[in-house]
């Protein structure tokens, strides 16, 4: 006999806008890279996942280990490479829990953003949207590609005293925002890019042009070096993004 099928969680009122806004949004209101036609690119995606915490709204995100050769330290959404046979949403929550222990099972999936094209690394990733209606306990799967987890409150993200410019090797700009207890981790990059663009999309963050310019720390440099001619220059009508995806 059949299991009857359950109903999907109800999405609190907070996250409609977002549901709503998946379903308007498009590939240029969020980055100035498109996949090009007939392209074979590396599927990655992640997740988005917003949850409701001791400080309200929040989204997860986690922070690559100091020690790695590709972006260490830098802060992103979970993900990762889809494997053959994989969909997006398939790889987007194995890769979170592979990551932070997370259950899939109290994971909702109620949209996904367009694919984003980033193009040194040839990576098309696919934002998957998330509502964690029943959190499960999480915590650093592996030390050696997680340093840190985050529940960043959306009010924080929103808060105008964590926005920051930062100023990227090469010399080129990304918005940016400082999370943590102590306001000294950076977001920024690809996925600083996302969730500011994302966040304007909704109306929920305003126009900083004031925000404080910060310079990356040094374990961030570590590792392979970043020549200039491999980042993007800011662009006038798209986010500024950082060469690859934090998160694949």
């Amino acid at each position: 006999m059949t299991e009857p099928t359950r109903p999907a969680p109800v999405l609190p009122d907070w996250l409609h806008p977002v549901r709503e806004a998946a379903e308007r949004i498009t590939v240029h209101d969020l980055t100035r890279f498109l996949v090009p036609e007939g392209a074979d690119p590396r599927r990655s995606a992640v997740l988005m996942l917003f949850g409701e915490g001791p400080d309200g709204p929040d989204v997860l995100l986690t922070e690559r280990a100091h020690h790695m050769r590709s972006h260490p330290g830098q802060v992103s959404l979970p993900g990762g490479s889809l494997d053959p046979g994989e969909t997006p949403v398939d790889a987007a929550l194995r890769e979170a829990w592979e990551e932070t222990g997370l259950d899939p099972a109290g994971v909702h999936v109620f949209g996904r953003l367009p694919d984003l094209w980033l193009p040194p690394s040839n990576f098309a990733v696919t934002p998957v949207l998330g509502w964690w209606h029943a959190p499960s306990p999480i915590s650093v799967q592996s030390p050696d590609e997680v340093h840190a987890i985050y529940r960043v409150p959306v009010a924080e993200l929103r808060d105008p005293e964590r926005r920051i410019t930062v100023r990227g090797p090469g010399g080129y700009r990304s918005p940016g925002f400082l999370i943590g207890d102590r306001r000294d981790v950076i977001l920024w990059g690809f996925t600083g890019g996302v969730i500011s663009r994302m966040f304007t999309f909704l109306g929920w963050l305003e126009d900083a042009p004031d925000a404080p310019e910060h310079e990356l720390p040094a374990y961030m440099l570590a590792g392979q070096p970043r020549s200039a001619s491999r980042v993007r220059p800011p662009s006038p009508t798209g986010p500024d993004e950082s060469e690859e995806p934090q998160g694949p």
